[in-house]
């Protein structure tokens, strides 16, 4: 009869393992500095929501301002995919779409209402020069992403080749943070489409050529 060796326990890692979901802890923690800011959400809120102690926190995220950082990139990179506007040919199209989108999420109630970067902006203390430096970079990448369409826009022609990009991508940056205020004040769904429609009257005429074109190819 051949005798079997006795099975080799598997060896355990070092260290305890985590007894928490990581990123589940992180979209709670979102959620908190959502609800209160940067400065106003405290250790505690963060502990209690996350469902975790203070040395796991620590371990896993750093201090609270590396959390922060990284709920914000967590928030951007949401919003990012739920308004990435497939299918849009126009630049008008691209950024009444993206408005409207943004209606939707600000009044979403299965979150906190309005903007988590517009919150934390406002919120963020100046004692944080590496908060406010990362919040100023998303707020320049999202603008770089408006202006960038809307020039593609000048470029195909939809838009006078005079258009001020950056003055338009400005305003309409200026139009974001405004719904984020306003839904945050209570505004519906419906009251901030309406401010999407006033914001589209400011879009400039396509130039004659293009109307013409357009005429044109109308059956």
């Amino acid at each position: 009869m051949k005798i079997e060796s006795p099975p080799v326990p598997a060896k355990r890692p070092r260290g305890r393992p985590r007894a928490f979901d990581r990123d589940q802890a992180l979209d709670r923690a979102m959620q908190v500095f959502w609800e209160k800011g940067y400065e106003a959400a405290s250790m505690q809120d963060l502990l209690a929501a996350m469902q975790i102690n203070a040395p796991s926190l620590y371990a896993a995220f750093g201090d609270k301002e590396a959390l922060f950082l990284e709920a914000v990139q967590r928030y951007h990179a949401n919003v990012r995919a739920q308004c990435n506007c497939p299918g849009v040919h126009t630049a008008r199209e691209w950024v009444e779409l993206l408005l409207t989108e943004l209606a939707t999420l600000f009044t979403n109630r299965d979150h906190p209402r309005g903007c988590l970067a517009v919150m934390a902006l406002m919120t963020a203390p100046a004692s944080s020069p590496r908060v406010q430096r990362v919040l100023a970079q998303e707020r320049d990448q999202a603008k770089g992403r408006l202006r960038a369409r809307i020039q593609q826009g000048v470029e195909d022609g939809e838009l006078p080749r005079d258009t001020e990009v950056d003055v338009l991508a400005d305003f309409y940056g200026a139009i974001i943070s405004g719904m984020s205020l306003q839904a945050r004040a209570g505004a519906s769904r419906k009251g901030l489409l309406g401010m999407v429609q006033t914001a589209m009257r400011a879009w400039p005429p396509a130039p004659a050529k293009r109307k013409a074109q357009a005429r044109v190819s109308t059956p």
